[in-house]
């Protein structure tokens, strides 16, 4: 390592240092919140300078493992967005519940660092070590409210099939490996084409794909490899879950890009069918039990699995053809990120009094007892449906107009996501219905959360506006798709 590489991978360092200097502080200035808190924010917002510092440029670090370009950058302003938003409306939950903010921030960073690093990773083996990077961290948030036994109980489950899973991609990547001689993911990329043209695919590379296929989709929470999420999402701390639901999901989907994408590109009509299936039951099986949840913290954690569905079907296009599912995806994710975020931060606000559960019968009335939130959820969940012109409906009209373009299966593919879209409208619109059209049970106390969490949900929600207004950030997850080069 020099210089040079330091350079290249210095959002990642920065973000190490952040984390480092979280603890620092708390040592030095124990039980100083706003201490923390400034350190934390501060260190990320420095990370996001840097970030800006490298937009447009390109370069490569550790002899090609690691490659800086606009994908990269793209993903990285990403997830510094969702821990500064996470940070933001986890600040309140912690302290009515006693919990300490220093572990949360510097185990959250670190989470946050290793998917920057699969954001830029361009070896399969920094790859992987990127993702556990990302899932170990993530496994001590599930877990965070360790005297909560459906905490440990959804960290114990997220923990031994994580493993499980881990171990899957692994194998998978080995195989790769063995075929190609190569971890590279260029590399494995020209083996393969090799590969493709003198014939059939071997059966070890047909093994390979399939084991990584698997490992890639229960990180993105896809069917049948999903059984972890409810759990894992309503025994975590509801702003743990907020980041559950975007943070790994967002990461997944990065691996999916340089490894699919990237290094698997030249086979794409081998891997397309898999894609398509796993598209077709995430939505519509995430949608039909989403719509007999009365946990809305339940229900929206079946809705993310509905939306993994949705973002495969950009994947899907792509491997039909279309390279505009590519910049679909991005433009997905960053929409959802926002607009997930926000949902769960309004049940993060319910929930601040400890001893308040996310039923929706909780959410009556709350239009009427604080307008405020009951508008900023209603904008978040009409976002979800996709009701236009709000950048859910962006988010979902890109990646099914790519599939349509793409023809053959992918057009029942697009109508069946359109169809899911309409369905998924039942449970969001419930939410809304209670919060304006029934009357408060019980407690209608007024949450009142705190200065920090509400500039965070005005960050949420005017995203979530301006992506759907003025979705000129298409032209941003255009210029990074073009960084894969396909």
């Amino acid at each position: 390592m020099n210089w040079a590489d330091l350079g290249t991978i210095a959002p990642v360092v920065v973000a190490v240092l952040v984390a480092a200097a979280i603890l620092i502080v708390d040592m030095i200035l124990p039980g100083r919140r706003n201490a923390i808190l400034a350190t934390a924010l501060g260190g990320l917002g420095v990370v996001a300078v840097v970030l800006l510092a490298q937009a447009g440029h390109t370069g490569k670090a550790f002899g090609g493992a690691y490659s800086l370009d606009n994908l990269t950058v793209f993903l990285d302003f990403l997830f510094v967005s969702i821990a500064i938003l996470t940070l933001l409306f986890a600040v309140d939950y912690l302290e009515s519940r006693g919990l300490p903010l220093a572990e949360f921030a510097a185990i959250l960073v670190f989470a946050v660092t290793g998917a920057m690093l699969i954001a830029g990773s361009t070896d399969l083996l920094l790859l992987f070590v990127a993702l556990e990077l990302m899932v170990l961290p993530g496994y001590m948030l599930v877990a965070f409210a360790r005297r909560d036994p459906y905490s440990t109980e959804g960290a114990i489950k997220y923990f031994l099939l994580g493993s499980f899973s881990s171990a899957i991609l692994l194998f998978g990547l080995a195989y790769v490996w063995g075929i190609t001689g190569t971890t590279r993911v260029d590399g494995v990329a020209a083996a393969l084409a090799k590969v493709v043209a003198g014939g059939p695919l071997a059966p070890g590379l047909a093994m390979g794909l399939a084991f990584m296929s698997a490992g890639v989709a229960f990180k993105m929470a896809a069917v049948p490899f999903h059984y972890w999420t409810p759990d894992a999402y309503q025994g975590s701390p509801t702003p743990v879950t907020a980041y559950l639901s975007v943070g790994p999901k967002v990461g997944a989907f990065a691996i999916a890009l340089r490894l699919f994408v990237g290094a698997l590109g030249p086979v794409k009509a081998d891997w397309l069918p898999i894609i398509i299936v796993l598209a077709a039951a995430t939505m519509t099986l995430g949608n039909l039990v989403a719509i007999t949840q009365d946990n809305v913290k339940r229900m929206l954690a079946y809705s993310s699995i509905a939306h993994t569905g949705y973002i495969l079907v950009g994947l899907a296009a792509y491997a039909g053809g279309q390279q505009s599912g590519i910049s679909a995806i991005l433009f997905y994710g960053a929409a959802y990120t926002f607009m997930n975020m926000g949902a769960f931060a309004i049940v993060t606000a319910l929930q601040r009094r400890p001893g308040v559960s996310s039923q929706i019968s909780n959410f009556a009335g709350l239009g009427r007892r604080d307008p405020w939130l009951g508008a900023l959820m209603a904008i978040f969940l009409l976002s979800l449906t996709g009701i236009p012109p709000l950048a859910g409906f962006w988010a979902k009209a890109y990646v099914i107009l790519a599939a349509i373009q793409a023809g053959g299966w992918l057009t029942a593919l697009a109508v069946l996501a359109m169809v899911n879209a309409a369905a998924a409208a039942f449970y969001y619109l419930r939410v809304v219905s209670y919060m304006y059209m029934r009357d408060p049970a019980g407690d209608t106390e007024p949450s009142s959360p705190g200065v920090l969490f509400r500039a965070g949900l005005a960050v949420a929600c005017v995203t979530t506006l301006i992506f759907g207004l003025f979705p000129a950030i298409v032209t941003a997850a255009k210029s990074a798709a073009d960084a894969l080069h396909v």
